[in-house]
């Protein structure tokens, strides 16, 4: 859903309990989604490591790309994330981390379902701590120190995925699904998240 502004708020019951301080991890299964859902998903590739202890986050992706550059990131996370996932695309590189754990809890204050990170982070301790998702290729101790103007809302591909603004994330320990529209949660099985 857009609210006036033209920014994707996810309102769905589903939605709120997944990323409400009462919630803290909602227990949905990529892999059901997967059975259930199959013909109308695309299955990310990339082999990812799970930080935080939120193993489970989904909602409507929120797009961004750039290269060995944190800014941008902390530019989508300084505003309210409204049950939204944040997919960066940084190219798959692992040379300079583009969130640390300031930026991860900063995304979690300000109501971001997850992160799905295609590159590195840092701090991945203190991430792996929090009561908050992120999905990374790796982690570094190298931060960026040139801003860039990254790319924000725009088509992302990477991991045999396109993500466009909008379109749903589905991500556990196991993958990270990218579905068109939001899933009935309601006709996977043993899905505990109902509406």
């Amino acid at each position: 859903m857009k609210n006036s502004e033209g920014n994707f708020r996810a309102e769905t019951p589903a939605v709120r309990r997944a990323t409400g301080a009462s919630d803290p991890e909602p227990a949905i299964s990529c892999a059901d989604i997967y059975d259930t859902f199959h013909a109308e998903l695309g299955v990310c590739s990339l082999q990812f490591r799970s930080l935080g202890k939120r193993e489970a986050f989904f909602g409507p992706a929120e797009t961004v790309a750039t290269f060995e550059d944190h800014t941008p990131v902390l530019k989508c996370v300084s505003a309210v994330g409204n049950g939204r996932v944040l997919v960066v695309d940084g190219r798959g590189s692992l040379t300079t981390g583009v969130m640390g754990d300031r930026l991860a809890e900063m995304a979690r204050m300000n109501g971001w379902a997850g992160v799905v990170i295609n590159g590195a982070v840092r701090d991945s301790a203190a991430i792996d701590a929090m009561a908050f998702g992120v999905k990374a290729l790796g982690a570094t101790a190298r931060r960026s120190w040139q801003a860039s103007s990254g790319r924000f809302g725009g088509q992302l591909r990477f991991g045999d995925i396109t993500i466009d603004r909008g379109d749903w994330i589905y991500a556990d320990r196991d993958a990270v699904l990218v579905s068109r529209s939001e899933l009935d949660m309601t006709l996977v099985k043993g899905a505990a998240v109902a509406e």
